[in-house]
């Protein structure tokens, strides 16, 4: 297949690129910024010919040698460009292009990750709208942080309570969930009848690689800091980044499913339980708890928010579930293993993701 990423070179897109192209897939990133030099050139005339040496009876044979992001074009996240062309005779179109959420939730960050999010879905609709030949299926990064902030009950795309202005919460969550409505809406009302589409609603992807949030997560919990904040009640839903290639994998292949699907995994629990696994599998017996006002704190420290570590996200992969998806690692405690493991494995500064 031929694949187009739009916003590929963070953590997410690093992910798909490094497992496609792995499988024999030419992935192409559409990024602001994209490598343009002869080695990038030759990379991407290699990874293609390797492509083709690939196939042997039908069937794709992995490149343990190819090189991800070796096919990069320059967009702006909101107007055509040379890299429409890139899309028009695609198979599969994964839009990951936003602001990134880790930072501090002022207005002016706030007005960027809803124009960012809703511009590129827009422009990457118009662009599948206008292809002679359009890609089957349109796969848009959205987020599980839509639904309520809640502990009683868990979220699936049929039940799950969309969250609002809940009371005992900051105001400015409403607007997160805002920002995540007009997302899913720019997807859904583009003109696309020849494409199928289906809204990722990831939770957090958990994988080795440097500077990704199962680091972060780890950092802390080694320094002895990984205790519950804010008492820990609230739910942290993730996905193991095995898990996450192959759910996109199984939602390229699935004609029938479009809409919303929550990339999830099967056992989400309360912040104190997640934090307790982890700590458990870096073998480190303390962590030392954290108030509301030291995860501000903290947070501002971090240039982040404490949205990102007071929200409860209990949700669950109802569609996924059904569909016939299994996961590899539906509970927490082996998957921190597994990841612990790899972590351990990389060099200082490099990225495994496999």
């Amino acid at each position: 297949m031929k694949v187009v990423i739009p916003g590929g070179t963070g953590q997410v897109g690093t992910i798909l690129d490094r497992a496609l192209t792995a499988a024999g897939h030419d992935v192409v990133v559409l990024t602001r910024s994209p490598r343009a030099s002869r080695e990038a050139r030759r990379d991407s005339r290699e990874g293609r010919r390797d492509s083709r040496e690939a196939r042997r009876d039908g069937h794709q044979v992995e490149r343990e040698n190819a090189t991800p992001g070796a096919r990069q074009v320059r967009w702006d996240g909101s107007t055509p460009g040379d890299w429409v062309d890139e899309i028009d005779g695609s198979d599969v179109v994964i839009n990951l292009a936003g602001r990134s959420v880790s930072c501090r939730y002022t207005p002016e960050n706030l007005a960027a990750m809803m124009n960012s999010r809703v511009d590129s879905a827009r422009a990457v609709g118009d662009a599948i709208a206008r292809a002679v030949r359009p890609p089957r299926v349109w796969l848009q990064m959205s987020t599980a942080t839509i639904y309520a902030h809640r502990f009683d009950a868990a979220n699936d795309e049929d039940t799950g309570m969309i969250g609002g202005h809940e009371e005992g919460v900051p105001g400015y969550w409403a607007y997160s969930i805002e920002i995540d409505r007009n997302w899913e809406a720019a997807q859904e009302q583009a003109a696309t009848p020849h494409t199928r589409k289906v809204a990722l609603r990831s939770a957090m992807v958990m994988s080795p690689d440097r500077g990704g949030v199962f680091d972060v997560l780890s950092r802390l919990a080694r320094l002895g800091l990984g205790g519950p904040v804010a008492g820990g009640r609230q739910y942290v839903s993730w996905i193991h980044d095995h898990d996450f290639v192959r759910a996109v994998r199984f939602l390229i292949d699935r004609d029938d499913l479009t809409g919303p699907v929550n990339l999830a995994a099967p056992g989400p629990l309360p912040q104190r339980e997640f934090m307790r696994e982890l700590r458990s599998a870096w073998r480190m017996p303390l962590g030392l708890p954290a108030t509301a006002c030291m995860a501000e704190l903290g947070a501002f420290a971090l240039r982040t928010d404490t949205e990102l570590l007071l929200k409860s996200r209990r949700v669950v992969p109802g569609r996924l579930t059904e569909a016939g998806f299994t996961f590899d690692h539906p509970r927490w405690r082996s998957a921190a293993t597994d990841l612990t493991r790899r972590h351990r494995e990389c060099r200082p500064g490099a990225v495994r993701l496999s």
